[in-house]
């Protein structure tokens, strides 16, 4: 699944490991996330796209389209 993570925390120069804390998870499954290597769960996916103020689908995109 391709997302926005690294561009979206880059925008707010936050490093993994800062994104990692707030969101309560690992700086590895941040990256992990970021590179695409793991899918995080939906309450997670909820949780980080309420950290940037977006919807789900503003972050993520499952590539179906």
């Amino acid at each position: 699944m391709k997302n926005r993570l690294k561009v979206l925390r880059a925008e707010r120069d936050w490093s993994q490991a800062e994104l990692a804390v707030q969101l309560d998870v690992s700086r590895q499954a941040v990256n992990a996330i970021e590179t695409g290597k793991h899918d995080p769960s939906l309450p997670l996916a909820f949780r980080i796209a309420r950290l940037f103020d977006m919807s789900i689908e503003q972050v993520f995109d499952d590539e179906a389209t």
